[in-house]
C-alpha cells in the first residue's frame, strides 16, 4: 500500500494529481503545513528536508518497504510502477520526459514559486521584485507557449508525469495569477489536463476526499 503524505500546495498536489493518474491504490496523508506538522519527527523520517510530497511504499521494488520525498522522485517513480505510460518504457520517449520533468521539478516550480511569495504572501510590498518575477513567470509561459504549438503535451503527443510535473504552477498562477489568455496554447493544455476526472479528483479539499 503507498501512504501520500501531502497538503494544498503546488508540490503537493503533483503528488496526488499522480497518484490519481496512476491508479493505484493509496491512502491520503495530510500533513497540515499550517500546524507545522512537516517538522515532526515521524514526518523528518520519510522526508529528511521537511518537505511534501514524500510517500511510504510498504510493497516497493522487491517487496521492500521504501520512503521517498521530492516531487519529481514521487512522479517518476508512481509512473514506472502505475507502468501505464504516464512514464514511458522507450528510452527516446523517457528522454523527452526527463527534459520537462526536470524543468518542472527544479526551475519552473521553484521560480513560480517566488512569483507567488513575493505577490500573494509577503508581507511587504517590494514592486521592483515582484515585477522581476512576473517577468521571470511570463518568460517561463512563453516558453510553454511556444513549445506546445507544436505539441499536444510537454513530451509530445501523450500526458506524462512531465506534464503532471508542470501543470500544478499553471493552474495557480493562471487562475490566481496573470491568467491564460495571453498564451492559447498553454491555457489549451491547461484546459485538457483540468477536464481529466483524476486530476479533477485530486485538486478537491482533503475534506472532500472519498
Amino acid at each position: 500500500m503507498i501512504e501520500l503524505y501531502t497538503w494544498m500546495t503546488d508540490n503537493g498536489y503533483k503528488g496526488r494529481q499522480m497518484a490519481e493518474e496512476s491508479g493505484l491504490p493509496y491512502e491520503l496523508k495530510p500533513v497540515n503545513l499550517q500546524k507545522k506538522e512537516q517538522f515532526s519527527e515521524a514526518h523528518l523520517k520519510i522526508s529528511p528536508g521537511h518537505k511534501i510530497p514524500a510517500l511510504i511504499d510498504t510493497d516497493g521494488p522487491g517487496g521492500q518497504r521504501i520512503t521517498l520525498c521530492e516531487s519529481g522522485a514521487i512522479l517518476k517513480y508512481l509512473g514506472e510502477k502505475a507502468n501505464n505510460g504516464m512514464y514511458p518504457e522507450n528510452a527516446a520517449e523517457r528522454v523527452k520526459v526527463d527534459q520537462w520533468l526536470f524543468y518542472g521539478s527544479s526551475t519552473f516550480t521553484t521560480l513560480a514559486q517566488q512569483y507567488g511569495l513575493f505577490t500573494h504572501r509577503f508581507p511587504e510590498d517590494v514592486p521592483v521584485v515582484k515585477k522581476h518575477y512576473e517577468g521571470v513567470l511570463r518568460d517561463m509561459f512563453d516558453t510553454f507557449d511556444r513549445h506546445l504549438a507544436d505539441n499536444s503535451y510537454l513530451a509530445g503527443d501523450n500526458y506524462t508525469v512531465a506534464d503532471v510535473s508542470c501543470y500544478p504552477d499553471v493552474h495557480v498562477h493562471g487562475s490566481q495569477g496573470i491568467g491564460l489568455d495571453d498564451w492559447p496554447n498553454l491555457k489549451r493544455w491547461h484546459d485538457t489536463i483540468e477536464a481529466r476526472p483524476a486530476v479533477q479528483k485530486a485538486w478537491t479539499p482533503f475534506a472532500d476526499k472519498g
